[in-house]
């Protein structure tokens, strides 16, 4: 379970999230990031908060639940990667429930890394 301090709640904050942030589209997801510093809103600070949309496009209940459970397990990943006020909306497309883990984590992975909110991975050996 993602901890409750890195989780958004909010319908405002995901619309703001939505409507202001930058997006980078990939085959199974949709990666919307939002810096909460650029608003004049008063807002909690600390580390990145994660939101998860999964929309009945992606199939039946029990489907769109195991999408958003592996979602969640890959943003408990991410928690000291990405930079602390972002808040990162993932919205889940039909391919994803048949996608794996592994898919979804790389698309989620590569879509940050285009958002200029992950560092490169640098493969030295």
């Amino acid at each position: 379970m993602l901890p409750e301090p890195h989780r958004l709640r909010r319908h405002s904050d995901f619309s703001l999230t939505v409507r202001r942030g930058r997006r980078m589209g990939r085959r199974d997801l949709v990666v919307h990031a939002f810096d909460r510093a650029q608003t004049d809103e008063l807002v909690s600070s600390g580390g990145p908060r994660f939101g998860l949309v999964v929309s009945k496009a992606v199939g039946p209940a029990v489907i769109r639940h195991r999408v958003a459970r592996r979602l969640r397990h890959i943003c408990i990943d991410l928690v000291d990667v990405v930079p602390r006020g972002t808040d990162v909306v993932i919205r889940a497309l039909p391919g994803a429930a048949t996608a794996s883990s592994r898919d979804l984590e790389k698309q989620l992975r590569a879509g940050l890394l285009r958002l200029d909110l992950l560092a490169p991975v640098s493969n030295s050996t």
